[in-house]
């Protein structure tokens, strides 16, 4: 399979091109979305893609915004992403595109923890909280927590790390009955998905959503859902409390990130990043399949 790193789409006009999606306008009031087969790790793109990964992620998410319709409206339209570009551009959208609704974008990542990992982890360890909200002590690293959390984050411009936040901040910048509704609706969301992901199997420690308003000021599910990009996969069948269980997710590439070096000296994850050896681009496009097929099969 050929791997797209980016994309060079001539018949449309480019939007913009994020750490793994590029994206486009079609007329005034669409978007063409389409996933590339970049990783980002620590907020920083590696130079080697993943072969198939933006396949993977785009038909995981297109699964989960299917089965998640009944809770909120999603941003999906039904247009075929090959109807929308030139005939020798078609390769680049098969597969791994959509056509969505432009909306109004909600500069604020919704992230819902049900599993007390990454840096929920480090912050509970240092404060005892996650993002202002306290948790009891003596919790252990990737621990379920009694209830899913609500933990924020203010999105950041590419290449910088985004920011954990308080809701009460959250409030500040968007409004107490906006940040009520998104707050209400992630967690359901979270809860709806890690039902069903525990009955086969995988467990979702955490996620992340992103959401828009239309015209009429509704609010839309929007950019990327539930994907092993956006989320936390652990397999259940090799869970304990206390470690982090080899995981479906990109964890895999940070893992190996924490050791690799550059020029004798230990990756300071700052951009370059280190080239990704072949055992290891193979690995990661084998656990993404694998999440792919564990969830839809």
């Amino acid at each position: 399979m050929r791997a797209i790193y980016e994309t060079t789409i001539q018949s449309l006009p480019l939007i913009s091109k994020g750490k793994v999606r590029d994206i486009y306008a079609v007329g005034d009031d669409l978007l063409l979305m389409i996933t590339t087969d970049r990783l980002s790790a620590f907020d920083v793109v590696m130079q080697d893609p993943i072969p198939g990964k933006g396949i993977v992620l785009n038909q995981m998410a297109n699964f989960w915004f299917k089965h998640l319709e009944k809770v909120i409206p999603n941003h999906l339209t039904g247009i075929e992403p090959e109807s929308v570009v030139a005939i020798g551009e078609i390769e680049q959208v098969q597969g791994r595109a959509i056509v969505t609704q432009r909306l109004e974008p909600i500069l604020v990542e919704a992230v819902v923890r049900g599993y007390l990992a990454g840096s929920g982890w480090n912050d509970y360890q240092k404060t005892g909280s996650v993002c202002g909200i306290t948790l009891p002590k003596g919790l252990q690293n990737a621990q379920k927590l009694l209830e899913p959390i609500f933990t924020p984050a203010a999105k950041a411009e590419l290449g910088h790390h985004d920011e954990n936040i308080s809701y009460e901040l959250v409030v500040e910048r968007i409004g107490e009955k906006l940040a009520h509704q998104i707050k209400e609706v992630s967690i359901r969301l979270y809860q709806e998905a890690s039902d069903y992901a525990a009955q086969k199997g995988i467990l979702i420690a955490d996620t992340k959503f992103e959401f828009g308003l239309n015209q009429d000021g509704d609010l839309i599910l929007m950019d990327e859902i539930l994907t092993a990009d956006s989320s936390r996969f652990w397999p259940s069948d090799s869970y304990c409390i206390g470690k982090n269980p080899p995981s479906f997710d990109k964890q895999f590439v940070r893992d190996w990130l924490e050791t690799a070096q550059i020029n004798g000296k230990v990756w300071d994850k700052t951009p370059p990043a280190p080239r990704l050896p072949e055992e290891i681009i193979q690995k990661t496009a084998s656990k993404y399949q694998e999440a792919l097929r564990i969830l839809t099969q």
